[in-house]
């Protein structure tokens, strides 16, 4: 009767149970996808390397049989065959002591595993007892090291230890190190993305992982001979191609380092979007961190800041280094936001480009626990012009821009301009910001909001909002993934661009890039301004919050900007938060952007329309870039510098180093002083 139950009612969970101790699973990784820039260079990768596992139960057979077979001393399950044998036995077998000594045997059974322990421990350069503790696991199988070298694979194979595998593994790498690492993000060990575009596509990049079941005996040990064996093929991961282009993402990665430590700032960040599509071009943010190495601090400043920190303290310090401060932190964006609230004044005919406005130094006729003051007060604008208030960057002219709007209308436009909620970039983390219920907010309110103080914006935000004064009056959903594409190149998924809402009419949006055209060529930005490129733009210089106080002595510095205003390509924001000695956007924001978009346009291949007068300037100013390609550095930086042209280059270098690719190419026209970009090999 019991044999039948066996056989006909619990077969099937026994037959289960038997195949389970008689098979060994193991898992074959898949790869994981590519991501690439907008032009198929390849930002993440995954490349073939060893990693060495343990059949721990492998090497206990061979120890045992090497020692008379006398048994190590591991608790094994007897499994399902014991248990149906065991019901026929009428009492226990019993296994006499043999009299051979059990402490002299476990002694030399002890000595093998750290034989081998000791073997493994120098050729993967581990401790030995960590090695130990892994080899005499009570597991099927443990992973003792990913990633070894060739030569240490070599090794390896050379000792042919029984239970210890060398198989083909997967490893993430960086190829351009610490580069775009707030867009790519990491992986951890086992390839899981956690931050970035590897955490957000992660289902897309991981793939399918593989299985391969083989026959065991009953020690789990993989049998030597033919049996039953079953293969199932890894799907590898899909490949993202990005927005972004490696150039122009250089491009801001120098800019923001460069005034990172020129300004000795907290951080600094650069936004560069197409206007028209949505597409991020570069996101740059310093200090930031090596997606190969993510928890190595920045520079030795931030070495030494670390330096004796404990675990809760250093674990905090790694996730503010991952935060991405174009999509995670907010800030008031300061004079920047003016040019909504000339764009918002505008489209609800509160104001024209032939309004005047008056600023006597001070903002009148509302109640204030404060006075509200021009940032020129001391010397007051006077009559003005609505292009003149933003060249000027008149708080008072704002003001009274903000107060015809009324806060109503006011905070219809914040919402239609996608602020107090996220863009849905593909990025994780994304703040939705801070805004004014319209039934809390007084006059002063609605002023200060004017001019930027007490809305609290994403930078990212802030650079969609404006790009829609750039297209038409279109709010875009900004793009940091193009399209999705398997090792084929066939396209899986396309991300199509998603115009969100109209926010403004074609005459505001042509009004308001006549103002900020002005800005830059009469106003505070003259600091960007580029020959041939009609740059317009805003300076911001916003007061820190602290502690619920607007600070004295700390300032988020900014520019944004659009060009060439009459047909718009890139709109770019910098933003230098707690500069040391200058804090004005002007001085210190302005020119990094200019740099950025002559090199930007240049690169887009953006032809140059002058006026009159700046052809005149500019009559003797140009010269011919040379070809400088399969030139060392030297050479090259040699050959420019006799020309009248700079350049730059986009990795550490040493003067042997060969230029693979230069931007402008060889023939292009460009002005004396143009500065010229190397990427070396």
């Amino acid at each position: 009767m019991r044999l039948g139950q066996f056989q006909l009612i619990d077969g099937d969970v026994y037959k289960k149970e038997a195949f389970e101790q008689w098979s060994r699973d193991i898992s074959i990784n898949a790869s994981r996808g590519t991501i690439y820039d907008k032009k198929g260079k390849r930002l993440a990768v995954s490349v073939k390397s060893d990693t060495v596992v343990c059949f721990p139960r492998d090497i206990t057979k061979s120890i045992n049989k090497s020692n008379q077979e006398v048994p190590v001393e591991i608790v094994e399950d007897k499994g399902v065959m014991y248990k149906i044998l065991n019901i026929f036995k009428a009492e226990e077998e019993t296994v006499e002591d043999d009299a051979i000594d059990k402490e002299a045997v476990q002694a030399e059974i002890e000595n093998e595993y750290n034989e081998i322990a000791v073997k493994l421990s120098e050729v993967l350069e581990m401790e030995k007892d960590e090695v130990y503790s892994l080899i005499t696991k009570d597991s099927e199988y443990v992973t003792i090291k990913r990633w070894i070298t060739i030569e240490q694979a070599d090794k390896l194979e050379e000792m042919d230890i029984v239970g210890i595998k060398i198989i083909e593994d997967t490893k993430r790498v960086y190829p351009y190190g610490n580069f775009a690492s707030y867009i790519l993000g990491f992986t951890n060990i086992d390839q899981v993305g956690l931050y970035g575009i590897e955490k957000t596509y992660n289902e897309y990049l991981m793939g399918e992982p593989g299985r391969r079941i083989v026959n065991t005996d009953s020690n789990g040990v993989e049998l030597p001979y033919d049996g039953f064996e079953e293969y199932f093929e890894p799907v590898d991961g899909l490949n993202v191609v990005l927005t972004i282009d490696e150039v122009i993402q250089h491009y801001a990665e120098n800019a923001v380092e460069k005034a990172y430590y020129d300004n000795r700032a907290k951080s600094a960040t650069m936004l560069i979007m197409d206007p028209e599509t949505g597409d991020v071009l570069a996101m740059a943010s310093k200090p930031s961190y090596d997606p190969n190495n993510p928890r190595e601090p920045y520079d030795e400043t931030m070495e030494k800041l670390w330096e004796g920190l404990n675990d809760n303290e250093l674990t905090e310090k790694w996730y503010d280094l991952w935060r991405n401060p174009s999509v995670n932190d907010i800030y008031e964006p300061g004079s920047t936001f003016k040019l909504l609230t000339g764009a918002i004044a505008l489209e609800e005919n509160k104001a024209s480009l032939d309004t005047k406005y008056y600023c006597d130094g001070y903002v009148t006729g509302i109640e204030s626990a404060t006075t509200i003051k021009c940032w020129r007060y001391y010397n007051p604008h006077g009559e003005q012009t609505f292009a003149e208030t933003l060249q000027n960057s008149c708080n008072d002219a704002l003001a009274d821009m903000g107060l015809a709007i009324g806060k109503e209308r006011f905070r219809h436009y914040i919402d239609a301009l996608g602020f107090g909620e996220k863009t849905n970039i593909e990025l994780n983390g994304e703040a939705y910001g801070l805004v004014n219920e319209p039934a809390n907010m007084k006059d002063v309110n609605t002023v200060t909001q004017s001019f930027g103080q007490g809305i609290s914006v994403t930078p990212i935000q802030l650079v969609t909002a404006l790009c829609s004064l750039c297209n038409d009056g279109y709010l875009v959903k900004p793009r940091i993934v193009k399209q999705l594409v398997d090792n084929d190149g066939n396209i899986v998924k396309e991300n199509e661009v998603e115009i969100v809402r109209r926010v403004f009419s074609e005459e505001t949006c042509n009004d308001m890039l006549y103002a900020m055209e002005s800005v830059v060529s009469e106003g505070s930005g003259r600091n960007a301004y580029i020959p041939g490129y009609s740059v317009g733009g805003k300076t911001g210089t916003a007061q820190k919050v602290i502690g619920g106080k607007y600070s004295e002595d700390m300032y988020i510095t900014s520019f944004i900007a659009a060009a060439p205003t009459y047909d718009p390509e890139v709109v770019a924001l910098m933003i230098i938060d707690e500069p040391k000695d200058s804090y004005y956007g002007s001085t210190i924001a302005a020119p990094v952007i200019g740099d950025v978009l002559e090199e930007v346009l240049n690169y887009m291949d953006v032809p140059p329309v002058y006026t009159d007068e700046e052809k005149v300037k500019i009559e003797n100013s140009y010269v011919i870039v040379p070809n400088v390609t399969g030139m060392n550095i030297k050479d090259a930086s040699g050959l420019l510098e006799k020309l009248g042209l700079e350049h730059n280059v986009t990795i550490n270098v040493d003067e042997e180093m060969v230029v693979k690719e230069q931007y402008p190419k060889e023939g292009t026209e460009v002005m004396r002083g143009s500065v010229i970009t190397i990427m070396l090999n």
